[in-house]
């Protein structure tokens, strides 16, 4: 079985440790308008911002899916998309956190409306648990609840 250590290093159980791509899945959502465009454009203009530091980003069709857990609140542009990158784990958590804050993130309340959420869902099958360093978790471990992530996720 292979893993990564936290610095984003591929270690193998046989071999010296080496650098690698790795294949990412990351969730984004959004339900409140950015500079006029709506929450679809606020999705594809985030997935272009991924592109900046990945290669090839497949983006799964939008769908549009009701607030939780307040359905009263506007409904989310969902999408899941899956890239390749060089870079460690822990830095692609960050650059998700930039574009959030790039895009007008405020995080004042939890599940309250947002102009844009990236959740990473996968990294390269890394399984990790929250540490001093990041409260990262991986897998995601609420994807499976999540009906949300689950049909676009089968898109890419």
């Amino acid at each position: 079985m292979r893993g990564l250590a936290g610095d984003g290093k591929r270690s193998h159980h046989q071999g010296p440790v080496t650098y690698g791509v790795f294949m990412i899945l990351i969730g984004l959502g959004s339900n409140l308008t950015l500079d006029g465009a709506p929450p679809n454009q606020v999705v594809e203009r985030a997935a272009a911002a991924l592109g900046a530091f990945g290669a090839h980003v497949v983006l799964s069709p939008i769908y549009k899916t009701p607030a939780w857990p307040d359905p009263s609140d506007p409904p989310y542009a969902n999408a899941v998309a899956a890239m390749e990158s060089d870079l460690p784990v822990l830095e692609v958590f960050a650059l998700l956190q930039s574009i959030e804050e790039r895009f007008g993130r405020r995080r004042d309340a939890p599940n309250a409306p947002r102009t844009l959420d990236l959740d990473l869902l996968d990294f390269d099958g890394l399984e990790r648990a929250a540490d001093a360093q990041s409260p990262l978790v991986l897998p995601h471990p609420r994807i499976g609840d999540r009906t949300f992530v689950l049909a676009p996720l089968l898109d890419v």
